[in-house]
């Protein structure tokens, strides 16, 4: 048996998660990740649903990567 140090995400914060989950899915790097990603999409639709501890642990991490890796297309366009 695991222990997960419990942690309750606030509303905006899974908001925010959610948000982000479809364009996870698109950039997903491996299948595991989109499947995940698609998986909370589609169970974020129903009524009073709150994502486990575990899932906005790792729904917060991926969402971190994709900012952190971009679109990876190499040269940034900078705004002058």
């Amino acid at each position: 048996m695991s222990y997960h140090k419990r942690f309750d995400t606030s509303s905006d914060e899974i908001e925010r998660l959610i948000y982000y989950m479809p364009t996870v899915a698109e950039r997903a790097r491996g299948e595991w990740a989109h499947r995940f990603a698609t998986s909370i999409v589609k169970q974020s639709k129903r009524p009073n649903w709150r994502p486990s501890p575990k899932q906005s642990s790792m729904m917060s991490r991926l969402v971190a990567e994709m900012f952190a890796h971009g679109k990876e297309e190499g040269d940034c366009n900078v705004i002058e």
